[in-house]
């Protein structure tokens, strides 16, 4: 019985396989999101601090100091009404 030779299709190009596209997607997807990333930082920059934010503070610590101008009853109001009825004083 003789042998026959084994017939050798040609194969597709690597292109054509699905698998190849699903392998190849992700990465990719990551390279364009890194770049719109690098687009979006470099385009909108970062708002500056306020120039005088010492100033600022220390306006803001004059008024808590001040009692009639402090929030501290609204503070403490809220606080009060945040605590579970157990655990009010009697």
């Amino acid at each position: 019985m003789p042998l026959t030779p084994a017939i050798e299709t040609p194969s597709a190009p690597w292109w054509e396989f699905g698998h190849v596209w699903l392998v190849l997607s992700g990465p990719a997807i990551v390279i364009v999101a890194g770049f719109v990333t690098l687009w979006l930082a470099i385009s909108r920059p970062d708002p500056v601090v306020a120039e005088d934010y010492y100033r600022q503070g220390i306006e803001i610590n004059k008024t808590l100091e001040n009692p009639e101008k402090s929030m501290a009853p609204a503070v403490k109001g809220r606080n009060h009404a945040a605590t579970p009825a157990q655990d009010q004083p009697r």
